[in-house]
């Protein structure tokens, strides 16, 4: 690609006969360096431009592949503590239902011992009261052979 300093420095031959009047090739040449100048600095501040972008779209496109990577760890984490918390609850449930199935099993053996005791109690009562019944029956024909007298 040619230069704007290219274009000012080039030379033509001269011809005597039948050529360009030298003035109006020099005027000509001198616009088209201004106009080719402007462009050509247009062209390189584009290029550094167009480089400065490809490198924030590199580097925006590194953040982005970082961020969509945390959201994925981040979402595995939380599947994860979902997962532990579901078991915890599931095994705290299995816990509360043993340890109460436990204490209902111990409560029913109590209760069946409590009754038993209960029944030998009425039991003891019953040959308690018919022994007191017996020895005031006893205790009544005495006092009553005594009366007799």
């Amino acid at each position: 690609m040619y230069t704007p300093l290219d274009i000012e420095n080039k030379k033509f031959a001269k011809q005597m006969m039948n050529g360009y009047s030298v003035e109006e090739v020099d005027e000509f040449l001198d616009e088209l360096t201004v106009d080719y100048e402007k462009l050509y600095k247009e062209s390189s501040e584009n290029e550094a431009k167009i480089a400065e972008l490809e490198e924030s779209l590199s580097k925006y496109k590194k953040i982005e592949s970082t961020l969509n990577n945390t959201l994925i760890m981040a979402q595995s984490a939380a599947d994860e503590i979902k997962k532990m918390a579901q078991q915890q609850a599931e095994q705290i449930l299995a816990d509360a239902q043993g340890n109460a199935r436990q204490k209902s099993s111990d409560l029913e053996r109590e209760i069946s011992a409590k009754s038993k005791e209960l029944d030998e109690l009425q039991k003891k009562f019953d040959v308690y009261k018919a022994k007191m019944e017996s020895l005031l029956i006893s205790q009544l024909e005495l006092i009553k052979d005594i009366n007799k007298d």
